[in-house]
């Protein structure tokens, strides 16, 4: 069974940052797509960013443009996601996940408050 297991999040202040990590048990995993979700209380789950698996190209929700940036290390088989300038409204569940495969790992919290 694949696992996916996220860790880095925390209580931050607002314009504070966090760094994600997220660690695969997939073999395949250079060869698959990452990325992190997040689901706030009360609302739908959405996509943070995402990385492909050859020229790692990350692609980013607009709230999380010039902020956020994701990266890969298909050695370590983990992905990261580097958050800067942190507002309340990032408070939420941050996922992993591999794209296109029903794999979530337990979740890590984000709080932004002051």
């Amino acid at each position: 069974q694949v696992r996916l297991v996220e860790s880095g999040g925390g209580l931050v202040q607002p314009g504070g940052s966090l760094t994600l990590s997220c660690a695969s048990s997939r073999e395949m995993f250079r060869r698959l797509d990452m990325g992190w979700y997040r689901q706030a209380p009360g609302k739908q789950r959405e996509l943070v960013a995402s990385i492909t698996n050859g020229l790692q190209y990350g692609h980013y929700a607009d709230f999380a443009k010039g902020r956020f940036t994701i990266s890969r290390d298909n050695e370590k088989r983990t992905v990261t996601l580097e958050m800067n300038a942190l507002k309340p409204e990032d408070t939420a569940m941050y996922y992993c996940n591999t794209i296109g495969f029903n794999d979530w790992g337990q979740g890590t919290q984000v709080t932004v408050s002051s």
